[in-house]
C-alpha cells in the first residue's frame, strides 16, 4: 500500500484525474443553486426540473463510451475531448438567452462530465502504480463530497450578486486550465480498434435513467410508480440482452459468476444513499428551524463524512472488515436518523449521525473500487457508469418516498430514511457475497514469488 507522499510524486496526474471528477461534481450543485436566479432572468419555470434530468441522462450515456474513447483516441486525447466538451457546454449555459438553450448546454455539460468521471477511474489503471490505486481511488471518489461542499458555496455566491452566468464561465475556465496539465499528467497509450457501440444497451440505459428521473419530479404517485416500473423494466431488459451480447457495457465477468457483480451492486447500495441529501435542507428548515443557507450546507454532512472516511481508510489493511462495516454503519445511521425526526428536532444530533453514515460510505468505497479495477480497465471505467446510475435511481426513489409521506414532513422524512436503510442493508449481503478482502488476499498469494536460492551446505 503506497503512501500519500508517494501519490504526491504523481501530483499533476492526481490533479487531472481528481479535477476532472471535481468539475462535474461541483457543476451539479452550482446549477442547483443558480437555477432560481436563472429562471428569474430568462424564464422557463416549467422546464426547471429538466435541468437535472438532461444532465444525468447525458452523463450516463457518456460513461458508457469511456473505454471506446480510450481505445480510439488514447489517454491524452480522450481527456482533451472530455474537458473540451464540458467547457463548450459551460459556455453555452453562460450565454443562454432562454431555457431550451440552457437545457442543451446542461446536456453537453453532462456528456463532458460523464466522460471525465469515467476517465478518472479508468486511467488510474495505467497512470498510477498498483500500490497507489487505493489512494488514487479514494482521492477521486472524495471529489463527489468536495463538490457538495464547494458547489453550493460557489453557486450561492454568484446567485447572491445576480451573476449566475459568470459561474458557468468559471467552470469553463477551470476545465481549460486542467486540460493544459494533461500532457504532463497522463501517460501516452497505444490506440486500438474500438468496439462497436452497444446500441440496445445504450437505449435501455437512457430509457431507464430517463424514466426514473422523470418519475422523481412527478407529484402523482400512480404516474411515478408506473414510470419507476418502466425504468426497472428497462434495466431488466438491459441485463438480459447484455448477458448474451458480444459487445457489452459492463465487463463479461459481471455475468459469469464473478465477484464483480456483487462489487458493483455494493457500490450502488452505498452511493445511492447520498440521494437523501437532496431533501435534508427541506427537513432542516421545517423540522430543525434552520435558515436556508445553513440548511443547504447542512446537507453536505453525509458527503463530507464520505470524503473524510475515504482519505483515512485508504491505507487500512483489514479490507474485508471495512467493506462490511461500511454498509452496516450507513444502515444504522439512517435508522437512528429516522428515529430522530420530529418537530423542533435537534439538528446537532442529526449532524453527528450524518457524518457517521457518510464515513460508512467512505471506509468501504476505495477498496471496492480497487477490487473492481483488478479486473481490468473496462471494469474500472464501468465504476463511473455504476455510480451515475446509482445517483439517478437513488434521486428518483427518494422523491417517491418523500411524496408517499406527504403532507406530513415528519412522515416523509421517516419514509425516506427507512427506505434507504433497507437499500444500505442490502449492501451488507452483497459485500459478503463479493468477498472483497478474501479476493484481494488470494490475488496477492497467487503472485509469483521471488526465487530464494539456498546457500550451499
Amino acid at each position: 500500500m503506497g503512501s500519500w507522499r508517494e501519490l504526491g510524486a504523481h501530483f499533476s496526474t492526481a490533479v487531472v484525474l481528481a479535477g476532472g471528477v471535481l468539475v462535474g461534481a461541483v457543476n451539479i450543485y452550482v446549477a442547483a443553486s443558480l437555477l432560481p436566479t436563472a429562471v428569474a432572468d430568462i424564464g422557463g419555470e416549467r422546464l426547471y426540473a429538466w435541468n437535472m434530468t438532461a444532465f444525468l441522462v447525458a452523463q450516463v450515456v457518456a460513461t458508457m463510451f469511456v473505454s471506446r474513447a480510450l481505445a480510439r483516441l488514447g489517454n491524452a486525447a480522450a481527456y482533451y475531448l472530455g474537458f473540451g466538451v464540458f467547457a463548450a457546454g459551460s459556455v453555452a449555459c453562460a450565454v443562454s438567452p432562454a431555457m431550451p438553450v440552457l437545457l442543451a448546454g446542461r446536456g453537453v455539460q453532462g456528456l463532458g462530465a460523464g466522460l471525465l468521471t469515467g476517465l478518472g477511474f479508468a486511467v488510474i489503471h495505467s497512470a498510477l502504480p498498483p500500490e497507489l490505486w487505493a489512494r488514487g481511488s479514494a482521492l477521486i471518489s472524495a471529489m463527489f463530497g468536495v463538490g457538495n461542499l464547494v458547489g453550493p458555496a460557489l453557486g450561492g455566491l454568484f446567485a447572491q450578486f445576480g451573476s449566475w452566468r459568470l459561474a458557468f464561465v468559471v467552470l469553463a475556465v477551470a476545465a481549460v486550465v486542467l486540460a493544459a496539465l494533461v500532457p504532463r499528467a497522463v501517460p501516452r497509450s497505444e490506440r486500438g480498434a474500438a468496439d462497436p457501440v452497444p446500441t440496445f444497451a445504450l437505449v435501455a440505459v437512457v430509457g431507464a435513467v430517463g424514466a426514473v428521473s422523470v418519475a422523481g419530479i412527478l407529484a402523482n404517485v400512480v404516474a411515478m410508480a408506473l414510470l419507476l416500473g418502466l425504468g426497472f423494466g428497462f434495466v431488466l431488459a438491459f441485463l438480459l440482452v447484455e448477458k448474451r451480447a458480444a459487445v457489452r457495457v459492463l465487463p463479461a465477468e459481471t455475468y459469469s459468476g464473478s465477484p464483480l457483480r456483487w462489487i458493483y451492486l455494493t457500490i450502488m447500495c452505498l452511493a445511492s444513499g447520498v440521494s437523501v441529501e437532496s431533501f435534508l435542507p427541506l427537513f432542516g428548515q421545517h423540522l430543525g428551524g434552520l435558515p436556508p443557507a445553513a440548511a443547504g450546507f447542512f446537507s453536505a454532512a453525509l458527503s463530507f463524512g464520505w470524503s473524510a472516511g475515504q482519505i483515512v481508510s485508504s491505507s487500512a489493511r483489514r479490507v474485508r472488515l471495512l467493506c462490511l462495516a461500511g454498509p452496516t454503519l450507513l444502515t444504522a445511521a439512517f435508522v437512528v436518523l429516522a428515529l430522530l425526526q420530529r418537530e423542533n428536532a435537534s439538528v446537532l444530533a442529526w449532524l453527528v449521525v450524518l457524518l457517521a453514515g457518510g464515513t460508512g460510505i467512505g471506509i468501504a468505497m476505495p477498496h471496492l473500487s480497487v477490487a473492481a479495477m483488478a479486473s481490468g480497465q473496462q471494469a474500472a471505467a464501468a465504476i463511473a457508469t455504476v455510480l451515475t446510475m446509482a445517483t439517478a435511481f437513488g434521486a428518483s426513489i427518494a422523491g417517491l418516498l418523500v411524496n408517499l409521506g406527504a403532507p406530513s414532513m415528519v412522515t416523509s422524512a421517516r419514509y425516506l430514511l427507512i427506505g434507504f436503510a433497507f437499500v444500505a442493508a442490502a449492501g451488507i449481503f452483497t459485500t459478503a457475497a463479493a468477498g472483497v478482502g478474501a479476493r484481494r488476499a488470494t490475488a496477492r498469494t497467487d503472485r509469483p514469488q521471488p526465487r530464494r536460492d539456498r546457500a550451499p551446505s
